[in-house]
């Protein structure tokens, strides 16, 4: 194996990194705002309120993420209102349409990670706040949201580390993401081997540094369950 190829075209792998960082950021951070409504949506008690999010979820989980990019990135071109609309500068670039896609999706998961952690709050921390005179509005503010955030803090590391492998898909519709990028070197210097070994390894890396944040923000976030356990052991 060759990996002077290798040396000679990291920094366009490291380019090709950057772009893949920038679509599972804005895809991330998009797909959280929009999941938090939707997760609400889900546990409320109107029925029809209930049935439009579970829909919404059912299919973005159902459907593979490589359909809903092609769907988006050459399903939007086929009408003609869309490219008359004023959203059609958006739509004709392959970035966005990118973006678009990733965000619908890890929203739908997302939303489903956020509705089993507000549901695994002990109903006690509910009567509190209600016996305390809380509205519906303090009591997610102040006590349900932050708990459920500490609650979720795993398995939405493991979303993220989902859509960064996911982002791949990217390189589908011509975009140089990291896969991308790879792709287009291997087609130039014929060393498949060694230019996917070092991106994997850059995916590794990445993935290795987003399992390391949100494992700091876990212990910050879930730090007096520490001191709980510490006391219940001094009694014991």
């Amino acid at each position: 194996m060759d990996f002077s190829v290798v040396i000679e075209y990291f920094p366009r792998l490291l380019s090709g990194a950057w772009v893949t960082l920038q679509l599972v950021l804005l895809s991330v951070v998009l797909g959280g705002i929009f999941a938090l409504p939707i997760a609400l949506a889900r546990i409320s008690p109107v029925a029809w309120v209930r049935a439009i999010p579970f829909g919404y979820i059912f299919f973005f989980r159902g459907t593979p993420l490589l359909v809903q990019i092609f769907l988006v990135y050459y399903g939007a071109s086929q009408f003609e209102a869309v490219k008359n609309s004023i959203f059609w500068p958006i739509l004709k670039e392959p970035f966005w349409c990118a973006i678009i896609a990733f965000t619908l999706n890890t929203s739908a998961y997302t939303a489903e990670i956020f509705r089993g952690a507000i549901q695994a709050i002990p109903k006690g921390e509910v009567e509190a706040c209600k016996v305390l005179g809380m509205t519906k509005v303090q009591m997610y503010r102040r006590i349900l949201l932050p708990r459920a955030f500490g609650i979720v803090l795993p398995s939405y590391g493991n979303e993220i580390i989902l859509m960064l492998k996911g982002s791949a898909l990217a390189s589908t519709i011509t975009i140089l993401d990291l896969t991308g990028m790879a792709r287009t070197i291997i087609a130039r210097t014929y060393t498949p081997i060694e230019i996917f070994l070092a991106a994997g390894a850059i995916y590794l890396l990445i993935s290795m540094l987003v399992i390391f944040l949100f494992r700091q923000i876990e212990l910050r976030q879930n730090r007096y369950l520490g001191t709980q356990s510490i006391q219940l052991e001094d009694k014991s």
